[in-house]
């Protein structure tokens, strides 16, 4: 067993551990336990959740394609999985900015078969199958540095230091973090993960593959006039309020007892740098075909995360000495669909085999499981993902190019040669010059509401007296150089209100952090032009806690 990477910090030793108590990272470790009974084996399995609970920090639209789930767990149905709510009938329109066009749905957005759900409520549920499988699960503690061996190769992760204040000093509070040691360590972050972006630059896992591009997805819950709600019904828009130039869409899910999902996506490959995604999302519901939907409704709920949107051709290299990538972490959504935890679970599942059949071979730590990118490829997930992979870069051209390209792609199933290039989100924003401010409307306080007031439904709270997680590698770089040429975005593509310039009498304007909103979507790390912002985990349970999102 290594020993301590710091004297101060105990270790605990496991098989395996897993970063991430998602969809990807829970069916993980249940399918490395069924393999563990079903060979008569014993395997010590963790995993770490940042969240404070599993679930807190889960967000999603979300239509449940039950493919993975039926070969995990056959009998889910019997087990009371929150997998309640049938999709009924698909409706696909292209909106202007005061009508409705009807469009046939396209084939990836057929859900017959398909559920409406929570995927909060249906990682809790997952997290109880692992557990009662003897996964231990513990909630609170996000894995903050990546351990190495002296050979580079990696060992496990520790845990976050407490009771440090924002000097970086350790107060009367303070505890170490804890070492956790494995012989393989999967990394099921979500999207845009933290450590997997060190990950990403230390081993150079995409020499070989395209930058991974992302979408921001807006959610909010609503209760509606029951005389207005059809349990089951996925309305899905492109168009308004989107310019011609730039991805994006909305969905609206009615989901039992008079609840309905509604959100927008924007994809962050966006040029024009006054866009606001919320704003969009909050202009969305003002549509004559949209609004009176959420009349004399209250909302619920709201929160905010980055989306994977590069598909096939951004999958890094998978697998490195000591542990892989699983999930959206890697890259696993198919964008088409709108979907990605079926994708993400299969690829949790063939982790699992991989890494038990190798350990099986090994009692060496850090070595690299490569079976598990071969295997990954005789799999509906690979074929899956292979066939839709130019539909979303084909709208790199524009809504039109990109429509043409995608009913082209879908006729041919994908199996054309040649394969679309995907580019780095940060590297498309043009200059303030070349666009005018977009001038949204206020909120009314009844559809449409104002920043803060959203992020007091998520329920987010952030220690004071702590570290800042959205570290700046250049302090001066907001107002020296965002500013004048960009006109600082962050104060837009943030969906919380972190980012805030402030005008200062007799001196120069100043970038505020209040870092205390953020909803954790990773949107500054992925859209700042200048790339000067690294997302940090915080301390402790901090973040939104998320209501059945």
């Amino acid at each position: 067993m290594p020993e301590s990477r710091r004297s101060d910090r105990e270790n605990m030793e496991y098989d395996v551990v897993i970063i991430g108590a998602g969809p990807s990272g829970l069916s993980c470790a249940i399918r490395l336990k069924q393999l563990a009974a079903e060979k008569g084996t014993d395997l010590n399995v963790c995993i770490l959740e940042k969240g404070s609970e599993i679930g807190a920090h889960i967000l999603s639209g979300a239509v449940f394609e039950p493919r993975a789930l039926d070969e995990l767990i056959p009998d889910w149905k019997d087990k009371g999985a929150p997998l309640t709510c049938p999709a009924t009938k698909d409706k696909f329109a292209f909106l202007t900015k005061s009508s409705a066009i009807p469009l046939p749905a396209p084939p990836q957005m057929h859900n017959k078969g398909n559920y409406i759900i929570s995927l909060g409520n249906l990682c809790r549920w997952l997290g109880e199958q692992a557990e009662a499988l003897g996964v231990e699960i513990f909630p609170g503690f996000a894995a903050a540095e990546i351990l190495y061996d002296d050979q580079g190769a990696v060992i496990g992760v520790a845990t976050g230091d407490m009771g440090i204040d924002e000097h970086g000093q350790k107060t009367d509070q303070f505890e170490p973090g804890m070492e956790l040691h494995a012989r393989q360590t999967i990394f099921a972050e979500g999207c845009h993960g933290s450590l997997t972006k060190m990950l990403i630059e230390k081993y150079d896992l995409r020499a070989n593959s395209d930058p991974q591009t992302y979408g921001l997805g807006i959610k909010e819950l609503w209760e509606i006039d029951p005389a207005k709600h059809k349990q089951g019904l996925c309305q899905h828009t492109i168009g308004w309020p989107m310019d011609k130039q730039t991805y994006g869409g909305s969905w609206i899910y009615h989901m039992e007892d008079n609840m309905i999902s509604i959100g927008f996506v924007v994809g962050l490959d966006y040029k024009n740098p006054y866009l606001s995604p919320y704003e969009e999302m909050q202009r969305f519901k003002t549509h004559p075909k949209i609004k009176p939907l959420l009349e004399g409704g209250k909302r619920i709920a709201y929160g905010a995360r980055a989306l994977a949107e590069g598909g096939f051709q951004s999958l890094p290299k998978l697998t490195f000495g000591g542990g892989l990538l699983i999930g959206d972490t890697a890259g696993f959504l198919n964008v088409p669909k709108i979907k990605g935890n079926h994708t993400a679970m299969k690829s949790g599942m063939i982790a699992a085999e991989s890494v038990f059949a190798h350990l099986g071979e090994t009692q060496d730590w850090g070595t690299e499981c490569a079976s598990y990118t071969n295997n990954l490829k005789n799999t509906w997930l690979w074929d899956e993902l292979k066939s839709v992979r130019n539909i979303r870069p084909g709208f790199h051209k524009g809504l039109l190019a990109g429509l043409i390209n995608a009913a082209i792609e879908t006729l041919t199933g994908g199996k054309g040669s040649r394969t679309l290039p995907n580019h780095a989100d940060h590297t498309q924003m043009d200059k303030a010059s070349a666009h005018t401010p977009i001038d949204y409307p206020k909120p009314d306080g009844v559809v449409t509401f104002d920043k803060l007031t959203s992020v007091q439904l998520s329920n987010t709270n952030h220690a004071e007296n702590q570290p800042c997680h959205l570290q700046l590698k250049d302090p001066s770089i907001p107002v020296s150089i965002n500013l004048p040429e960009y006109a600082e975005p962050a104060q837009r593509y943030c969906p919380a209100g972190v980012y805030e310039i402030i005008e200062q009498e007799g001196a120069a304007p100043k970038l505020q952090i209040n870092s205390q909103n953020c909803v954790h979507c990773k949107t500054c790390d992925i859209k700042d032009p200048s790339q000067n912002i690294t997302w940090c985990v915080p301390q402790g349970t901090d973040g939104p806690n998320y209501p059945a999102m």
